[in-house]
């Protein structure tokens, strides 16, 4: 399940790569908003996916009990 995961976020990654590849040649109007469009698409895509296959969050500890530099207001 997860080299599954893995190789769908390498082929989103590879998609909006070549989506912004593709935004840097000359384009018509029409070409660009598809273009524009599909690369939004892949990016939701690819966070969802991500999200989905890494869901542990990491937090940085606040309040006294932090190490300085970590957080920590003085």
């Amino acid at each position: 399940m997860l080299d599954e995961d893995l190789a769908r976020i390498r082929a989103h990654r590879n998609n909006i790569h070549r989506y912004r590849r593709l935004l840097r040649t000359k384009l018509s109007e029409l070409e660009r908003q598809y273009i524009e469009r599909r690369l939004a698409e892949e990016q939701t895509s690819l966070k969802s996916l991500a999200d989905d296959t890494f869901p542990i969050a990491l937090t940085i500890p606040q309040g006294p009990a932090a190490p300085a530099g970590l957080g920590a207001t003085p």
